[in-house]
């Protein structure tokens, strides 16, 4: 069974940090192509940013370029979002998700065809 379990998310003030984590299980994850994606309220989904299996180069959406940083850890099965200076307009829930196809590196769309986890939730406010 394919497993994607998020957890680090939390309550942070403007211009804090938060780590996020995502423990995978059940597919061939170092072959994977891996990503975050988040969901502001009343929003819909949005990338954040991708990874390829090997773990470069890492694509970001254009607001969190500079502050967020992903990285993988294949031997233990580990995706990583690292969230620096962080705004209110990051407040949402965040979720890890892995591409499809034969070998784990089509992105579907829209976006929300891609299996994700059940999400973090990331709140920043003062």
């Amino acid at each position: 069974e394919v497993q994607l379990v998020e957890s680090g998310g939390g309550l942070v003030q403007p211009g804090g940090s938060l780590r996020l984590s995502c423990a995978a299980s059940g597919f061939l994850f170092d072959d994977t192509y891996m990503g975050w994606v988040r969901q502001a309220p009343g929003k819909g989904l949005e990338w954040v940013s991708r990874i390829n299996n090997i773990g470069n180069p890492p694509w970001y959406e254009d607001s969190v370029q500079g502050r967020f940083t992903i990285s993988r850890d294949n031997s233990k099965k580990t995706l990583y979002l690292q969230l620096n200076s962080l705004k209110t307009e990051d407040t949402a829930m965040y979720y890890c998700v892995k591409a499809t196809g034969p070998f784990g590196r089509t992105w579907a769309e829209p976006l929300e065809n891609n299996f994700r986890g059940q999400g973090t939730q990331v709140t920043v406010s003062s």
